[in-house]
């Protein structure tokens, strides 16, 4: 077997910490959870530790980072695929509930971490600047889209992108309180009744660039 090269080492290590330190913040909360406790868990010395990340917080947005890369992906092949909008909607909604079933302590931890963000202004700009760049990337994939089939839609790509954010938090958040009571197939429903709407208050409108509140204003 071939030996590891430097880089490749480094990586490994950064996976291994990565990982436990998802299982040691699950289990022991981010105040409680300490470097060593993160490093020891992962078979490493604590100077491994910091020479691939400067604090826990440091930790958690690489692993943001991998994340959002991942969901920005799945939907970018969800939209290339075939389908309505609703079709899609539905496919990228079933991809975001297998996600958490993969990963069921990444929500817990996310939600954690956006509470200490609310208390540390550092941290929240940290991570309000990759949720901006991962709601970007949803929105840029959306327009791309728009721009193909030639078809623009009723809302800007990114108010499209920022509501099924909200969706996706608002769901997450149920399944962490309620459990499996919360039927896997709710997220994507809401999607696919969200772009189905989409696209009929788009067909409803009386001019190319009316907007649906200047839409609704007319009716009134």
């Amino acid at each position: 077997m071939a030996r590891l090269t430097r880089k490749q080492k480094q990586a490994h290590t950064r996976e291994c910490l990565m990982r436990s330190a998802a299982q040691v913040f699950a289990r022991r909360g981010l105040q409680q959870a300490s470097i060593d406790e993160v490093a020891e868990e992962a078979g490493f010395t604590k100077g491994a530790f910091y020479a691939n990340f400067k604090s826990k917080e440091e930790l958690f947005l690489a692993m943001l980072d991998e994340r959002f890369a991942k969901r920005i992906e799945d939907i970018e092949q969800v939209i290339a695929g075939e389908g309505s909008a609703a079709e899609k909607a539905r496919r990228a909604g079933d991809a975001f509930v297998q996600n958490l079933r993969a990963d069921r302590e990444w929500e817990r931890l996310f939600f954690e971490f956006s509470a200490y963000a609310a208390r540390d202004e550092d941290f929240r700009q940290e991570l309000v600047t990759r949720y901006r760049a991962m709601r970007d990337g949803i929105a840029a994939a959306l327009q791309a889209h728009a721009e193909q089939v030639g078809r623009q839609g009723a809302l800007p790509q990114s108010q499209v992108a920022w509501m099924t954010c909200v969706m996706a938090n608002g769901f997450a958040l149920e399944r962490l309180l309620e459990g499996d009571a919360v039927p896997d197939e709710l997220y994507g429903t809401m999607l696919m009744i969200f772009f189905a709407g989409l696209d009929t208050l788009k067909d409803a409108l009386p001019l190319e660039g009316t907007s649906p509140l200047d839409a609704a204003g007319a009716r009134a």
